[in-house]
């Protein structure tokens, strides 16, 4: 009788879990959710997107989780995270500070990390760093620079006051919100749309904090340039591997700017997924696919 090898075995339940966090406005608490052997050394940290939450990595989650110790937190501000005291501290330096603590209680040296468009600035962020702990970043349609125009959609619709009759009726506009994510069936928008909606007083209302929309558009052309230079200077300090998946058809990620990062980073690549916009959600086979090899490898059998 063979055994099974660990990373064969069925992947262990996810497990919900929270890290409590600092900011100069006090303590909030950051919720996570963990998948695969809790004391495995191997991470891979998943961070969203703007208003998403760590539910959309879901199937990523489920598909490595015999490979690592799968980790998608909330960030403050969303999901079932707590809420800032002080709304002018959620931006990308809070969010830093909140993963540093957190990979500190998941007691590893290192990480890998998957990052969509918001989450992938925390990582870029972070990666720049001395001694910092990403060892690999999978940047998912977005870079140093990102397109005005996207910036103005997003801004659009960022924090407005929004209240549901039903459920359905929720899962429904948040993926009129997230169309350009590609064309997902009625059971995808579901399964990543439902984790964002609560129900209160007879309604259903999205979990996030608004308020997060108040640093958003408090932002200046010299921040925005001061941002900018910031994250490439990250990237050309980033000593790993890097890789940038862009949807074709994205507003926010260029083609331009994805070539300028192939050319300042010292191993990035880039992949273009067809048929997607801002940003590809990573649910069908082959966008997961993408990701395992760049984590993992070409499968064992694969000539």
């Amino acid at each position: 009788m063979t055994a099974t090898p660990a990373s064969a075995a069925a992947p262990l339940a996810p497990r919900q879990r929270y890290v409590q966090c600092a900011s100069p406005g006090g303590l909030h608490r950051i919720a996570y959710t963990e998948w695969g052997d809790p004391a495995n050394p191997r991470v891979l940290l998943c961070v969203h997107g703007l208003t998403r939450s760590g539910r959309d990595f879901d199937r990523v989650a489920a598909q490595f989780a015999g490979t690592y110790r799968v980790v998608c937190p909330d960030v403050v501000g969303r999901g079932l995270s707590s809420w800032l005291a002080n709304p002018n501290f959620y931006g990308v330096p809070q969010y830093v500070a909140d993963m540093v603590t957190l990979i500190a209680r998941l007691n590893v040296e290192t990480v890998d990390w998957f990052g969509t468009s918001m989450g992938g600035l925390i990582g870029l962020a972070l990666a720049g760093l001395a001694d910092t702990p990403i060892r690999k970043l999978l940047l998912n349609d977005v870079g140093p620079h990102l397109e005005p125009v996207a910036v103005q959609r997003i801004g659009d619709y960022l924090g407005k006051p929004v209240r549901f009759e039903t459920l359905q009726q929720g899962i429904d506009y948040a993926g009129l919100l997230a169309q350009t994510f590609g064309p997902l069936t009625p059971d995808e928008w579901r399964e990543i749309n439902t984790p964002l909606l609560h129900e209160q007083n007879g309604g259903w209302q999205f979990r996030y904090d608004p308020r997060i929309a108040q640093p958003f558009a408090a932002t200046t052309e010299e921040a925005t340039k001061l941002g900018e230079a910031a994250l490439w200077h990250s990237l050309a300090a980033f000593q790993g591997p890097v890789l940038v998946a862009r949807g074709e058809q994205s507003d926010l990620l260029s083609r331009e700017t994805v070539a300028k990062m192939v050319e300042v980073g010292r191993a990035v690549s880039s992949v273009e997924i067809p048929g997607v916009g801002h940003a590809p959600a990573f649910l069908s086979a082959d966008q997961i696919e993408i990701a395992r090899r760049f984590f993992i490898g070409p499968p064992a059998d694969a000539s």
